[in-house]
């Protein structure tokens, strides 16, 4: 792994047990453009974490795969303008407005050389990723509907522990999570690294979720949703959230090795997660609370 120090977002010395890299097309990287929960927060309480709802991106190699369009995807949508890129997968965890608001706001989705697919599974069987798409972006909600967006537009549809191929030497693996309305969790494969992005999911005091437990097996970094701390689990509970806690317990029994905390819950401020990295490093050392604009890579182990 390359990346994460706490007050960096990007680590330059090369990792341990892994071969040099031949460049970008050996890379697994992952950036995170959004971590905050429920709402964007601003102020200087929030600067250095960040404000914006959650959106992970992932390169395995060239192929460019999204998670969530929090208001994160707002610059990250910016930045894949400026670099000219042409194809994007975007994966919905679910569809609360914490996760989507920011896809009106994604300027692929408006690029006639950019070819788009939006992918879900949570509402399999009651309402495809085209409905639900259409149902967001449309008036009063938003001015415009999708028949705006002049990129090829394309839509996927699954189920709950599908496993998918959406570009070559890429499989992503999916699971229900424990969330109202239900929550898909993924876990990505790319040339021997592996990803898991488990959000948002509530957890069960004393036990450890077995959908999560197969996601995260192994995987080169755990992402999970840490809204919580184990002593405010009473007051949320059924919020649909989990803990920081909870992540290490799982990350242990599942051998992850690294430990992305996201979906900061909004209130929260840089001093409380300092805090909580602290605790948390002291317990699983290969753990840290994610930031707005922060990179982590790996470099592929069968090239």
């Amino acid at each position: 792994m390359i990346g994460r120090p706490p007050h960096s977002s990007r680590r330059t010395e090369p990792p341990r047990q892994l071969k040099q890299s031949n460049g970008a097309n050996d890379i697994l990287t992952v950036k995170f453009w959004g971590t905050r929960g429920s709402i964007p927060v601003s102020g200087e309480q929030f600067a250095r974490f960040g404000g914006n709802t959650v959106c992970v991106e992932m390169r395995c190699g060239d192929e460019i795969l999204m998670f969530d369009a929090g208001s994160g995807i707002t610059p990250a949508g910016l930045a894949m303008k400026a670099e000219g890129v042409k194809r994007v997968d975007l994966f919905f965890s679910h569809c609360h407005y914490d996760h989507i608001i920011g896809l009106p706001y994604f300027k692929p989705l408006y690029n006639p050389e950019c070819d788009v697919k939006i992918w879900s599974g949570h509402l399999a069987g009651q309402m495809t990723t085209c409905q639900m798409v259409s149902e967001f972006m449309r008036p009063p909600w938003f001015p415009v509907d999708p028949k705006m967006c002049r990129a090829h537009l394309h839509y996927g549809d699954f189920r709950a522990g599908d496993i998918l191929e959406p570009r070559r030497d890429v499989s992503i693996r999916t699971g229900m999570l424990n969330h109202p309305g239900g929550a898909i969790g993924y876990r990505v494969d790319w040339r021997g690294r592996s990803i898991a992005m488990i959000t948002d999911t509530e957890h069960v005091p004393g036990v450890l979720d077995p959908e999560v437990l197969k996601l995260i097996e192994g995987v080169d970094l755990f992402i999970y949703d840490c809204c919580y701390v184990d002593e405010e689990m009473e007051i949320f509970k059924g919020y649909g959230h989990s803990t920081w806690q909870q992540a290490i317990r799982l990350a242990r029994a599942a051998n992850a090795r690294n430990i992305a905390f996201i979906h900061h819950a909004p209130w929260r401020t840089d001093a409380e997660l300092d805090e909580i990295d602290r605790q948390a490093s002291a317990e699983f050392a290969d753990s840290f609370s994610a930031r707005d604009g922060q990179v982590i890579e790996f470099v592929a182990v069968d090239s």
